[in-house]
């Protein structure tokens, strides 16, 4: 099995990153951006078995170590 975690910044935090790129993007002519948000993609092989089980402890994971909660949402896929 494998786990995909996507992990972008909540709406409410200002994200410089992708502001940075927002404003590099038009300098270089691409018009119609109006928003970038820059994350992180992580992902994770795990051994065969329970994938419930694998959910709920990656889950945690995400939850405790992967991302910030405060202000950081995530994604989470179970292949």
């Amino acid at each position: 099995m494998k786990a995909k975690i996507i992990i972008t910044p909540k709406k409410a935090v200002v994200d410089p990153q992708g502001k940075t790129v927002q404003v590099a993007l038009a300098h270089m002519g691409y018009t119609g951006v109006q928003a970038v948000h820059v994350g992180k993609y992580i992902e994770i092989e795990l051994a065969a078995g329970d994938r419930e089980a694998a959910r709920q402890s990656i889950d945690a994971a995400c939850h405790k170590f992967l991302s910030n909660p405060v202000i950081e949402d995530y994604h989470l896929e179970i292949e």
